[in-house]
């Protein structure tokens, strides 16, 4: 999420970023979030690979009886589908099991078999929901999901929780962020609804975690923009 440019003049007219001390060292505000994307050697992004209990749709173009509107990877990364028969979908990329399933189904004597593999839930990828919403707990990340979605999958915040006091801690190639975010001004369109991604631990309404940023409030408005820090070690 890049930072308005008002807040990075406020932020320049305090001497640069600035930086305070806390309990885990220093922390500086950042212009984004990043994402925890992951690239093979030559820098291409990696595909999202299947895992344990992620669950899928099939659909085989001309063969309703080979399709399936929902079918689970089991516990030792294998699905049963329909006339292919049981594969071993762990770790696959969804292109890898489209091509292994459209090897089996010529094999059962199709003629160039389609095949479309598309992503429910992804159980096999989690984020954590803490402090002042209805259910905490690990929910599995669905592909595109937005901090707004995340925090109604666990049934949403409490009756009185502080929605101005939502951070996601995030660690990206070993680099500790965290995000202030305010869900009011999100759900007012004042900033756009973040991603939110696997291994993501986001706390509503606790009021350590907005000590955090108590030195970067009163220079950076959380209603037109969310606060990101890095953490300096």
């Amino acid at each position: 999420m890049i930072l308005v440019a008002a807040t990075l003049t406020a932020v320049s007219a305090c001497g640069g970023k600035p930086a305070v001390g806390n309990a885990g060292g220093k922390m500086e505000v950042v212009s984004e979030l990043p994402e925890p994307v992951v690239r093979d050697a030559s820098g291409q992004l990696m595909p999202f690979r299947l895992g344990a209990d992620d669950l899928l749709s099939i659909k085989v173009f001309g063969s309703e009886d080979a399709s399936v509107d929902r079918v689970r990877i089991d516990k030792s990364g294998r699905l049963s589908a329909p006339v292919a028969g049981v594969v071993n979908a762990n770790g696959l990329s969804i292109e890898e099991l489209e091509d292994q399933l459209e090897a089996r189904l010529r094999a059962n004597y199709f003629r160039n078999p389609q095949v479309s593999v598309n992503l429910i839930e992804v159980e096999s990828a989690k984020l954590t929901l803490d402090g002042q919403v209805t259910k905490p707990g690990r929910y599995p990340v669905t592909p595109d999901m937005t901090l707004i979605e995340a925090v109604a999958s666990a049934e949403g915040t409490t009756e009185n929780a502080r929605q101005r006091e939502v951070v996601i801690f995030r660690t990206v190639n070993g680099q500790k962020y965290a995000a202030l975010y305010d869900l009011s001004a999100i759900r007012r369109g004042n900033y756009a609804d973040p991603a939110v991604f696997a291994d993501d631990r986001i706390v509503i309404g606790d009021s350590a975690a907005r000590r955090l940023f108590r030195d970067f409030i009163q220079i950076i408005p959380l209603l037109t923009t969310p606060i990101i820090v890095a953490f300096q070690n």
